[in-house]
């Protein structure tokens, strides 16, 4: 049984980082890399905070993580020392824990029971236990290719090599089909490779996990648009099913901005995809930071990639704007309860590492030089609020306009859904008023056979959800190719909440 004093013998401790000094200098990642048995060692402390308790609600999908993962158990497997098990009990659930071990938010430790009160130490750090258990089993030799031990003679084709495809592919292959994934990009990975900084998850926690697929089997076709290099009827014709996997990857703009035309002013991908592939190798970014007053518009993750990237290129300064008011630090139990998720500041890394961050503000205009190119930002104090009827927000300002000098200006303010492409077209299919691709509750679109999950259903969404629905869509087409399934299946369309938490 687990530890029941554990959590008041020892307080939460969080991963250590690097030297904020050392780590601007280059694009590792910023936390410390320890001594394997050092590591360990801590991390087993910290797995004897967890109660083991009755109700599990962080392994709950409306509160916690929606892969289910067994936290409680490989938490006291982790406590015992047992490695080789807790890894197994993780990967049951989980094909991918150093993803969501490096990316993650982790609602599941929001709706860990010691995050109730403060008085109680705060969460158990499930995020660091994961991590630990995944590094060990790399480290161990635990993690191996798993063949299927029969072929089903189907064949499957998995459209996108994010998160989802790739946990979708994974699935599908140990079920004995013969899977194959496209991606248009010239590396797999999705926004993995691209989307995510090197800083916040090194690229080779992916290239390895991309050899195991290999080794099961799974083929990979990259540099390759479906529905322009390989077309629908051949898609069909070579495939009994396919699973679109394709993301949410439309950015959120504002043209409505005075000034919005300038030179200088880009979304966020824009910035953060060339930034990836100078370091993996391909070149100078022809949009960098350097030298440069960096304001990045939008408070979220994306922003805050742009944020960490932006200081690592060398800009002069870096100003983050958030149209909502500062966030309280500590969970308001009227407005977000436990095990709700909790409306609070949250503190990046990148936030560790200079720059600044306003609330309450808004964009009024741009303002640039006789070149065309921008160089201030007109901003004022907002209120936001939503319409009662419609429930569209409303952003009204209400204070004095200021400046505030800006060379590049980055805008993340989110995704609006799938973006174009004739593939949708040629398979009779239109998203939804979301921007999203519309599914029954057997994960399969208006199309016979084809089948989508992750962002591209759900829109921008948590990693922790594209793995799960990818795991829960392998399910879906495993049955329709075979009359039943035995993969698993972790969340359901109709029953899941949609909001990105």
């Amino acid at each position: 049984m687990a530890d029941p004093t554990g959590f008041l013998t020892h307080a939460r401790a969080e991963a250590p980082k690097r030297d904020v000094r050392k780590r601007v200098a280059d694009w590792r990642e910023v936390y410390a890399e320890l001594d394997p048995h050092e590591r360990n060692e801590a991390v087993r402390t910290q797995a004897s905070r967890c109660m083991d308790c009755g109700i599990p609600f962080c392994h709950s999908a409306g509160a916690g993580c929606p892969l289910g993962n067994l936290i409680p158990e490989w938490n006291e497997l982790v406590r015992r020392g047992e490695w080789e098990r807790a890894s197994e009990r993780l990967h049951a659930t989980n094909n991918f824990p150093e993803f969501t071990g490096m990316l993650c938010p982790a609602p599941c430790e929001a709706g860990c029971v010691l995050a109730i009160t403060p008085a109680l130490g705060g969460p158990v750090t499930i995020k660091r236990i994961e991590q630990a258990i995944v590094d060990t089993a790399w480290e161990r030799g635990y993690i191996r290719p798993l063949p299927p031990e029969a072929h089903t003679g189907r064949r499957v084709a998995v459209v996108g090599s994010g998160p989802a495809g790739l946990a979708a592919a994974q699935q599908l292959r140990r079920a004995g089909h013969a899977v194959t994934v496209f991606e248009r990009d010239d590396r797999s990975g999705g926004l993995l490779r691209y989307g995510i900084p090197e800083f916040k998850m090194e690229k080779q926690r992916i290239d390895r996990r991309l050899w195991q697929l290999e080794s099961e089997g799974v083929e990979f076709v990259t540099g390759c648009e479906v529905g322009v290099d390989l077309h629908v009827p051949d898609l069909r014709s070579r495939f009994g099913a396919t699973v679109l996997a394709v993301g949410a990857l439309r950015g959120r703009d504002d043209r409505g901005i005075p000034g919005r035309e300038l030179d200088g002013i880009h979304l966020a991908m824009e910035h953060l995809v060339p930034a990836n592939r100078e370091c993996a190798g391909d070149g100078p970014s022809p949009i960098t930071a350097r030298g440069k007053h960096v304001v990045i518009v939008g408070g979220g993750d994306t922003g805050a990639d742009c944020y960490g990237t932006a200081t690592r290129q060398g800009a002069l300064s870096v100003t983050q704007l958030d149209q909502y008011p500062r966030p309280p630090e500590e969970r308001d139990d009227t407005h977000s309860p436990w095990p709700t998720w909790p409306h609070i500041l949250r503190t990046y890394p990148a936030y560790e590492e200079g720059g600044s961050r306003v609330f309450g503000v808004g964009i009024t205009r741009f303002l640039g030089d006789d070149a065309g190119h921008v160089r201030e930002i007109e901003l004022s104090e907002v209120a936001v609020r939503r319409d009662p009827e419609s429930g569209r927000r409303e952003v009204t300002p209400v204070g004095e306009p200021a400046r505030l000098p800006a060379d590049l200006v980055l805008l993340a303010i989110g995704f609006t859904g799938v973006e174009p492409m004739r593939l949708l077209d040629d398979l009779g299919l239109r998203p939804t008023a979301r921007g999203t691709l519309g599914c029954s509750s057997d994960w399969q679109t208006a199309a016979d056979g084809v089948f989508t999950c992750g962002d591209a259903h759900r829109g921008a969404s948590l990693i922790v959800w594209a793995i799960a629905e990818g795991r829960a869509a392998a399910h879906a087409v495993d049955a329709y190719l075979t009359g039943e399934s035995r993969l698993p299946d972790p969340v359901h369309p109709a029953a899941m909440p949609l909001s990105v938490v």
